[in-house]
């Protein structure tokens, strides 16, 4: 239990000795549950979102805007922006960020795909969702490279100071970025 991310040895303990209070058959449940998901649930062919089809229901979606795509990092992305509810575009999930640190280059994500998207012409707008973070930032650079060829135009998300934060606890740059990305109040 923990070799999974995020648990530590406690927590796994604790798991450990619930799972052994539970009965046989409520074991049998719960494991057929993690084999049914490694058997049926998949990657997007189009995204790379999970799906249990071929497809993902977003991609799928006629409702939404295919000719919007918001680059994510991974599947939690996917999964914060559609808790919002104010986003109606498609998603490219690239299964990572660069991280030369970590091993990670661009040739470790799903880029390709994304390139070959866009390439098929029906893209307009593409939004960069990633982390502010060192390694995002960097992934967003090499992928305007890649994309600036193409007639489209290339946005990232607003960053700035977090609801409910003190300025005084703000780094610069995102100080910085809060005060230039300023909007007009509006009651």
């Amino acid at each position: 239990m923990s070799s999974l991310p995020g648990i530590g040895r406690r927590t796994a303990l604790r798991m450990v000795l619930q799972l052994m209070n539970r009965s046989e058959e409520e074991i049998r449940i719960f494991s057929e549950a993690f084999i049914e998901m490694k058997a049926n649930v998949k990657k997007c062919s189009c995204c790379g979102n999970v799906s249990d089809q071929e497809t993902c229901s977003i991609c799928l979606n006629e409702k939404r805007d295919h000719t919007l795509i918001c680059i994510v990092e991974d599947i939690r992305d996917v999964l914060a922006i559609e808790a919002t509810e104010s986003y109606g575009g498609v998603y490219h999930v690239l299964g990572g960020i660069i991280s030369p640190m970590d091993g990670v280059g661009p040739s470790d994500l799903n880029i390709p795909a994304l390139i070959e998207r866009v390439r098929e012409g029906n893209t307009t707008e593409i939004v960069f969702a990633l982390s502010p973070t060192m390694e995002g930032d960097t992934t967003n650079f090499f992928l305007y490279k890649k994309l600036k060829e193409f007639n489209i135009t290339i946005s990232t998300i607003s960053r700035g100071v977090a609801v409910g934060a003190e300025l005084q606890y703000a780094d610069e740059v995102t100080l910085s970025r809060s005060l230039i990305n300023r909007h007009p109040f509006e009651l």
